[in-house]
């Protein structure tokens, strides 16, 4: 069988030559047994050359700031990620601890010969590979199974913005944009016992927060994905370039918790928007690149949030060490924030005050309710959120640590690189340009209530916010 999967999706970790063994797909970004270009390309090498095949999953006690709520997002996800995988004859394992530890171990005790996992750019995620790289005696290859086109296939270094970016997304896209083969059922079964999954010992595993539950309106796993990827293009698509900026229209997709657990490939997506569309991508390239914002088409919008910002979001955090510090930020931003540090602060809150909503801005505390209570604030409200956090703590340093924090902690899609990279945004100035100078924000780009007021109706979202239970 030759490989489902363009060459350059695939990285090679460590270069083995080819012995009996098996094979086996150490699942981590992409949570899911469908649309999924590591598990693909893990099935090839196993029919290649007639190798058994399995799927594990490290649940580590705990994770960044991840709470229950993310927990048992994922947990949930993967027990039906478990029975997919059940009637493909592949089985799943999950173990419970540090996959720099328990990776290697099961390696040695299953003889595995080839080891794929897939891509995720965050640093602690990075030196996980690289540790149970130098552990293993096995190929080793990594596959960019969340991006449509692969992070290190888009660019070489790290982007300036959406604007140097876009035209090398734009120019790969129709390479890129596939349809995905099946999955097939694996003909070569596992060579030992195959103990059934202990979901309730994975839970009592767990070393975080629980005070933070689920949330409510949201359903993991890969049918309710799909489902919800439907529901949206029905319901809520016609009006998504017009409408998604107001928070108080139901206009967004509402995918990203899917996207962020890889319960729902991005490129499953694309597909499904160029599909309901009719109009093949160079057309709708073409159409966002020579036209203006007011005349683009919902699916050119949709895709530029769904690809190019999301490609650029993955560029920052893979070539850019500090993407979580003021660090990363860019030198102008650097030059300004130093200049403008022992500016005077009308208000000054701690993490606690932030937390709790305790702001003097009912606005600001009724996007941050969103966030506690459901786990998912608008998507045009976490640039108002996270900028004036910057105007109301002392430092861009405490400022960063408390937007991460929070969003870490609370939002569902926390702990991505859309995460850090919208936070760097409105904090540090990262994919923008120099604005007009101000207090404490320097050349930062400025946000305030009065700028909401006039494109939207604030007192609606705050009553709506104020209202959830």
């Amino acid at each position: 069988m030759a490989s489902p999967i363009n060459p350059s999706r695939i990285r090679t970790i460590n270069d083995h030559p080819h012995r009996d063994g098996t094979v086996v797909y150490w699942m981590g970004r992409d949570m899911r047994s469908q649309d999924n270009w590591a598990l693909l390309f893990a099935q090839s090498l196993g029919m290649k050359y007639k190798l058994p095949l399995a799927v594990v999953f490290v649940l580590m006690p705990e994770f960044l700031d991840a709470t229950e709520r993310a927990y048992r997002f994922i947990l949930k996800g993967l027990e039906e990620t478990e029975r997919s995988l059940q009637q493909k004859g592949i089985p799943f394992y999950l173990l419970l601890g540090r996959p720099e530890e328990e990776i290697p171990k099961f390696v040695r005790q299953h003889n595995v010969s080839k080891l794929v996992t897939d891509f995720n750019p965050l640093n602690i995620v990075r030196s996980y590979k690289k540790t149970v790289a130098a552990r293993i005696d096995a190929a080793f290859y990594e596959v960019d199974a969340h991006n449509i086109i692969p992070a290190w296939t888009v660019s070489d270094k790290q982007e300036f913005g959406a604007y140097t970016i876009r035209p090398k997304v734009h120019r790969m896209l129709p390479e890129y944009l596939e349809e995905y083969p099946p999955l097939r059922k694996h003909p070569y079964p596992w060579p030992s016992p195959v103990p059934a999954t202990d979901w309730q010992k994975a839970d009592r595993s767990l070393k975080i927060d629980r005070s933070v539950k689920e949330a409510g309106w949201i359903v993991p796993g890969e049918t309710s994905a799909r489902n919800a990827l439907q529901t949206f293009l029905k319901e809520r698509f016609a009006g998504y370039d017009t409408d998604r900026n107001d928070p108080t229209l139901n206009s967004q997709s509402n995918l990203s918790p899917f996207l962020h657990f890889g319960h729902l490939a991005p490129q499953r997506v694309a597909l499904e928007v160029l599909s309901l569309s009719g109009r093949p991508i160079r057309e709708i390239v073409d159409k966002e690149k020579n036209g203006s914002a007011a005349n683009r088409g919902s699916d050119a919008a949709l895709l530029e949030e769904l690809i190019v910002r999301r490609e650029l979001a993955d560029n920052f955090t893979f070539y850019n060490t500090d993407y979580d510090s003021v660090l990363g930020f860019p030198n102008w931003a650097k030059i300004t924030i130093a200049e403008h540090r022992g500016d005077a602060r009308e208000y000054l809150y701690s993490r606690e005050q932030f937390e709790h909503g305790a702001t003097h801005d009912p606005l600001w505390n009724a996007a941050q309710r969103q966030m506690v209570v459901t786990g998912k604030m608008h998507g045009y409200m976490r640039m108002y959120w996270a900028k004036k956090i910057l105007e109301w703590t002392a430092s861009a340093e405490e400022a960063m640590a408390v937007a991460i924090y929070l969003n870490d902690r609370y939002e569902l899609d926390g702990r991505d690189p859309n995460g850090y990279a919208g936070i760097a945004w409105s904090i540090g100035g990262v994919h923008d340009r120099a604005w007009f100078e101000r207090p404490v924000f320097g050349k930062i780009r400025y946000m305030n209530y009065n700028g909401c007021k006039s494109k939207f109706a604030v007192d609606e979202y705050i009553r709506r916010m104020n209202e959830l239970k």
